[in-house]
């Protein structure tokens, strides 16, 4: 099975600069994957409220967010509005879909969804997901059939509401194997495809320094299934402000030694059974995971 590429885009600055340079980068590279985008207000800066607490402060500080990000990204939506990422950047989604990539929705706000989805009723998040599937749909000119939660937040609760929206699959938690999540009525609901490798701003500081993200990536991935687990999925999370950017050197040389290890990597939609009976059953529910600060869903 080849390892599913994902390509979160969570920021206006993410959008402009980083998808076209990762364009070119997978283009060079004849590789394809998943684009998630974010299309409504860029207010990621609202997370900054959140370096009272102590674990995301230090999170900030070990992966040099400021140089990282960049201050525009950090700051996004506190001093003046957030931009909206989609009226403005529209045709850079449609680029990505024209350029054979898997594209999908993240979020219509991507700091509202982090910060509030634990929260919100059931008619709320109906409410913001269908918003952000509507602009993305319109951007892109069809309907949209795949969408990944901002910050992995979702629970029961958001596999429910998302039901309603009958989707070709979600990537919603981290997790181990394909599987599909029992809804309150007891029967199986839409695909979820879990992500099973770390991100860089995860296990940059305490695992490995930056110049060694690429060999822990590398030396995780696996050419067999795990004992016990029906099949060998490997998912990988890029991110467009990271990658994209600052990174993007760093991710070229990562797919240059992907190839010569014989790495391939292919959209999520690619890791679907034709047959979608034959995958096994499961619950996403709320959990934790080393190195990403408050809850997230994960595979039970």
């Amino acid at each position: 099975m080849p390892v599913g590429l994902r390509i979160d885009v969570d920021t206006y600055r993410g959008t402009r600069e980083g998808v076209p340079r990762l364009l070119d980068l997978l283009a060079a590279a004849q590789v394809k994957a998943t684009f998630f985008f974010c299309v409504g207000p860029d207010n990621m800066g609202r997370h900054l409220w959140r370096l009272v607490k102590p674990r995301f402060l230090w999170k900030m500080l070990r992966s040099k967010a400021a140089s990282l990000y960049g201050w525009d990204i950090l700051l996004a939506g506190t001093a003046w509005p957030g931009r909206p990422i989609g009226r403005d950047l529209g045709a850079l989604m449609r680029r990505a879909q024209e350029a054979g990539h898997e594209v999908g929705l993240h979020a219509w706000d991507h700091h509202a969804w982090q910060a509030h989805a634990g929260d919100w009723s059931r008619a709320r998040l109906a409410a913001e997901y269908r918003r952000g599937l509507n602009a993305l749909s319109d951007i892109l000119g069809r309907r949209v059939d795949c969408s990944a939660v901002a910050g992995w937040r979702a629970d029961e609760r958001v596999v429910e509401v998302e039901q309603d929206f009958a989707l070709r699959y979600h990537s919603d938690c981290r997790g181990q194997s394909l599987f599909r999540p029992l809804l309150e009525s007891g029967q199986p609901g839409t695909p979820q495809i879990p992500v099973t490798l770390p991100t860089f701003d995860e296990v940059v500081g305490p695992q490995c320094a930056a110049p060694d993200f690429n060999d822990l990536i590398l030396s995780q991935i696996r050419p067999e299934p795990a004992p016990g687990l029906p099949s060998a999925l490997q998912v990988y999370t890029i991110h467009a402000e990271v990658e994209g950017i600052l990174m993007a050197p760093a991710f070229a040389e990562l797919l240059r030694r992907a190839q010569e290890r014989s790495i391939t990597f292919a959209p999520l939609g690619a890791l679907l059974p034709a047959d979608l009976a034959t995958l096994p059953t499961g619950r996403l529910t709320r959990g934790s995971i080393a190195g990403r600060e408050g809850w997230l869903g994960v595979q039970a």
